[in-house]
């Protein structure tokens, strides 16, 4: 190093403040000796007064030593937690979300656990797959016309998965793990993102069938810190794996070569921390940048996935020969002619299947009567303390609220004084008293957010679930009745046509081969895509019809929540950009908001950089000027939202 010269380091500081959302330049020492990117450090900041906790993103030298430049404290670990990779991940996301890097990165690396990091040690070489395993992997990717083209070359796909059970697991899980399988053979990474543990552990299953348990990393928030250290540790070596997880799993820092998402439309697939990067964007913003394969597959097709497929931006893989389950439809007339919740056909169906093995039952609700109304005038019995919708726990309870939790010892109706209330709905656990005197002798097994059953034997049983609670059944369910149709379809949600063809397809697919699959009480577009098996046409009919009103995902939209003078100025900066008036919608006052209100910004992917980063200078000017304490911001961003609410 030349006389005068010195070493600098640029930090990230791990801080939620916006203004901070830079790289600061530290002098380094030199009793810290060699000091690699990546690398967390302690850092004065002077503003605050106070030592702050960093990454080392780049180490560089500066002829002009004469700047005053803060020192770096100490260096806490010589452990390499933050690549080039993720943080060039981790930058793209909060940019295209208008966020903090610092954000989406706390995300993505876990606390530090000293004794998990001190017995710590890079892995090399990680097992490989048997040959027979291998075969067996070809084998089910064969099954798919152009996936193995699209792992081989990097590429981009949505895939429809084949609705079937192979050995106790859906079929989807089994192709999943094949496709890792040959991608760890090949010497390269696989993440495989899934919505909740019910899935994680299902494709577990499916890789420990086809890999040892060594190539094998588990993500996810079940971990004890400790385990998921470990786990993160394991990612940072060289030695390729196979990467399972949820949520933040997807920002693993191991080198892809495949990165696969299942059942994107899950909103658990949506992150509810700021940037609120859904798991869809952040794997995109990944392949562009490692070039690895994407898949996203599932059973149905979001109308965001249809709309980069129809874009060209992805291919369409589907199953060589088509496999689909046998769906009979009861319309709702069918249901008001014999006053009844389950037409003859379908009790029928499940009485003859349950004399062969398990028959399932989706219902929409847990619980026993999740609402009641006024015994005389159907008026919706509300609680009078906070106006939630009062419950019964069983037959001949007092209600119960739902919001509050109070109970309605003296409850009268508010419109004709009546005392007397009605059980308005049934749950999985009403449902389960009724379907048990219907089927007597039968064991009534129930599967919901409450009672979690996981597995369900070959002998007959009836299984009540509720959507997404539904057991894997050894052999395949016998039959399948999917009740409560219409009350799912009558939710306020934009995209709740999407949710329910996901909801009755995911449970169709644990049919065993040939199984009759009754849909009760709805008809329309998505009974018609069900019993078709044409979820992807459902998607594009969808994709259309929202492009008129300038919808998700067809546009772009961004919430802007804060205070009116602050939203003003933010929206006078997107207007300059050249959105339109239209494009605006608000802003309105928040109820209950203190003041605050809401905008919505809808604009299209070719702005988004541009709208992005204007939004992003709003709140930093907004919080550099005020110095707002935490939780007392006056701009809140939230883009890419899924339900514009306004």
């Amino acid at each position: 190093m030349a006389a005068g010269s010195r070493r600098i380091a640029r930090v990230l500081i791990d801080s939620p403040l916006p203004q901070l959302d830079r790289l600061f330049d530290y002098a380094l020492p030199d009793e810290l000796g060699e000091v690699e990117c990546g690398v967390r450090v302690k850092v004065p900041l002077r503003t605050a007064g106070r030592v702050i906790d960093g990454y080392v993103v780049e180490v560089a030298t500066e002829d002009d030593a004469s700047r005053a430049l803060s020192v770096v404290e100490s260096i806490v670990s010589p452990v390499v937690v933050l690549p080039d990779r993720l943080y060039r991940l981790a930058r793209r996301a909060a940019d295209r979300a208008a966020g903090s890097a610092a954000d989406v990165l706390r995300l993505a690396i876990p606390k530090r656990q000293v004794r998990a990091e001190k017995a710590w040690s890079p892995v090399s070489d990680a097992p490989q797959a048997a040959s027979e395993s291998l075969a067996e992997a070809e084998r089910t990717l064969a099954r798919y016309a152009g996936l193995v083209d699209v792992l081989d070359e990097g590429a981009r796909a949505a895939v429809e998965a084949i609705p079937e059970m192979e050995e106790g697991l859906p079929h989807a899980m089994r192709m999943l793990a094949a496709a890792a399988a040959r991608t760890l053979a090949s010497g390269r990474s696989t993440v495989l993102v899934v919505p909740d543990k019910r899935d994680e552990d299902r494709l577990l299953t499916a890789l420990g069938a086809l890999l040892p348990d060594e190539a094998i990393v588990r993500h996810d928030a079940r971990q004890t810190n400790p385990d998921r250290y470990r786990a993160f540790l394991r990612t940072l070596s060289e030695a390729p794996c196979v990467v399972v997880g949820n949520r933040s799993a997807v920002y693993a820092p191991v080198v892809a070569g495949l990165i696969a998402v299942w059942d994107d439309g899950d909103p658990l697939l949506a992150e509810p921390l700021t940037p609120y990067v859904h798991v869809r964007d952040a794997a995109q913003l990944r392949q562009e940048l490692e070039g690895s394969a994407l898949l996203f597959v599932g059973h149905t097709r979001t109308t965001d996935v249809e709309r980069l497929v129809r874009g060209g931006w992805f291919r369409d893989v589907r199953a060589l020969r088509r496999a689909t389950p046998k769906v009979v439809l009861s319309t709702p007339q069918e249901l008001e002619r014999l006053a009844q919740r389950m037409p003859s056909s379908a009790f029928a169906a499940a009485r003859d299947a349950v004399a062969t093995g398990p028959v399932l039952v989706q219902v929409s609700r847990p619980g026993f009567a999740p609402s009641l109304v006024c015994a005389s005038c159907r008026a919706p019995a509300r609680c009078a303390h906070c106006g939630g919708p009062l419950g019964a726990r069983r037959r001949g309870a007092v209600p119960v609220c739902a919001w509050c939790g109070r109970s309605a010892n003296a409850w009268h109706c508010p419109v004709c004084e009546s005392p007397q209330v009605r059980l308005a709905s049934s749950g999985s656990e009403r449902t389960a008293d009724e379907l048990g005197r219907a089927f007597p002798g039968v064991p009534v097994i129930v599967s919901d957010g409450t009672h979690i059953v996981e597995q369900v034997g070959p002998k007959p049983a009836l299984v009540i679930a509720t959507r997404g609670a539904e057991p894997l059944a050894d052999g395949g369910y016998r039959a399948v009745v999917l009740l409560d149709g219409a009350r799912m379809l009558q939710a306020p949600d934009l995209r709740i046509g999407e949710s329910c063809l996901r909801w009755w397809s995911n449970a169709a697919a644990l049919a065993a081969p040939g199984a009759p699959v009754h849909l009760v009480g709805v008809d329309g577009p998505v009974a018609r895509a069900l019993a078709t098996w044409t979820q992807n046409g459902y998607a594009a009919a969808e994709l259309e019809a929202r492009a008129p009103l300038h919808m998700p995902p067809v546009t772009r939209v961004a919430q802007l929540d804060g205070l009116p003078a602050v939203v003003r100025t933010a929206l006078d900066s997107v207007r300059e950009l050249g959105i339109p008036a239209e494009a605006v919608l608000g802003p309105v006052p928040l109820e209950g908001g203190d003041g605050k209100v809401r905008a919505l910004v809808r604009f299209g992917y070719g702005a988004g950089a541009a709208v992005a980063s204007a939004l992003r200078a709003a709140v930093v000017s907004d919080a550099s000027r005020h110095r707002r304490a935490r939780g007392r911001a006056g701009l809140s961003l939230h883009l890419d939202i899924l339900e514009p609410d306004i």
